[in-house]
């Protein structure tokens, strides 16, 4: 009697990371690669200029970032969904102008006049999450209107003067300071603490990641995108409102032209932290280590008397690279996946080739029996 033996098949193993482990890790990456370019810098100032490693110095740095900071945060939420706000300079400007008139001329107290404030920037949010999620609007385009639009309602409302007329206790809420930290400084400290806290634990958190990471999925596995997406440009609005009415504070008055620009350092201080202008990608604290590290370029080239469009051109040196590494680095996770999905798939192919192969031989053992029966 003969018997033919099927080959065995001998399960392969693969000792790559995870991909989920993977993502985090090149997230870690980048933010740590900003941290190690803010304190090289750092340390630099320290040894080019005296005056760098200085209290005042040190306290004037922190209140440069905090404005922009604050208003990065919620720039952050709208960058996770794959989306962009390019209102916020104008809608902190307009959020500022209101609550300055609410309170010089209307004669409000001074929460409930940064609570108008606000609650403007919370309002035009919601025009730009309808004319994305309604009438479909790509964000570039819908914020881009309304950079435009919140602008020139500025100069509408305000005249083209600035607000003047501010009580004196007004200049507490941007200048005061509890101990030797600065109001602002702890404003974003809380602001910051909220939006981890939001990124973490909360569903808004994770769909904005879904969101961003791939939209249809996100659609098909039942999120309700719009909603998710109305409530990300909501909170950069209210944010914008709330960083213009800290500026009015600290000029004490409101100027109808403040805010020009802020939105691309909010959005080169995400960028610079690690976040993906393809979405999915980016945290608060990357964020914060984005805006800093512009804050204390920008206080640096000052000390060091180098003209602002050095300082231009360097801060854009840095967006150039961030925005570079982050093509890299989406190239070798989209790699990474694609040879781990390759070799799932040989493994698949070779466990089934090897049952079959099994199969055959004992087929061939049972052909054998039968004809020796």
């Amino acid at each position: 009697m003969s018997t033919n033996v099927g080959t065995p098949h001998r399960p392969t193993f693969s000792l790559g990371v995870p991909e989920g482990l993977r993502d985090r890790l090149n997230d870690v990456i980048s933010q740590l690669a900003a941290a190690a370019g803010l304190i090289v810098v750092f340390i630099a100032l320290t040894f080019a200029s005296p005056y760098f490693l200085t209290s005042n110095n040190l306290f004037n740095i922190g209140v440069q970032v905090s404005i922009v900071a604050i208003v990065a945060v919620g720039q952050t939420l709208v960058i996770l969904t794959a989306g962009i706000d390019l209102s916020v300079g104008s809608v902190a400007g307009f959020g500022g102008i209101l609550g300055s008139m609410a309170i010089a001329k209307a004669g409000l107290p001074i929460v409930p006049g940064v609570i108008i404030g606000v609650l403007v920037g919370g309002a035009i949010g919601v025009v730009n999450g309808v004319l994305i999620t309604q009438m479909r609007l790509p964000p570039f385009i819908a914020t881009l209107g309304m950079l435009g639009v919140a602008r020139g309602l500025t100069f509408i409302v305000g005249g083209e003067n600035a607000v003047y007329g501010l009580p004196a206790n007004f200049r507490l809420f941007g200048e005061g300071q509890i101990g030797p930290i600065p109001m602002p400084v702890i404003y974003l400290i809380v602001i910051a603490v909220i939006g981890h806290i939001v990124l973490s634990r909360t569903k808004l958190g994770r769909y904005a990641y879904a969101i961003g990471s791939n939209e249809e999925a996100a659609r098909i596995s039942g999120i309700p995108l719009n909603r998710y997406k109305l409530a990300v440009y909501v909170i950069s609005g209210a944010l914008a409102g709330f960083g213009g009415m800290i500026a009015a504070s600290l000029v004490h008055s409101g100027q109808p032209n403040y805010g020009v620009g802020l939105e691309l350092n909010a959005i080169a201080a995400c960028v610079i932290g690690g976040a993906s202008l393809f979405g999915g990608v980016g945290t608060i604290g990357g964020t914060l280590i984005g805006a800093l590290l512009m804050a204390v370029i920008t206080n640096g080239a000052v000390l060091l008397n180098i003209t602002q469009y050095y300082q231009q051109v360097i801060i854009g040196v840095i967006i150039w690279l961030a925005v570079w590494w982050d093509q890299v680095r989406r190239r070798r996770l989209a790699a990474a996946t694609e040879q781990s999905h390759g070799r799932r798939g040989t493994d698949a192919a070779e466990s089934n080739g090897g049952e079959g192969r099994g199969g055959e031989g004992r087929g061939g053992e049972q052909e054998g029996a039968s004809a020796t029966a």
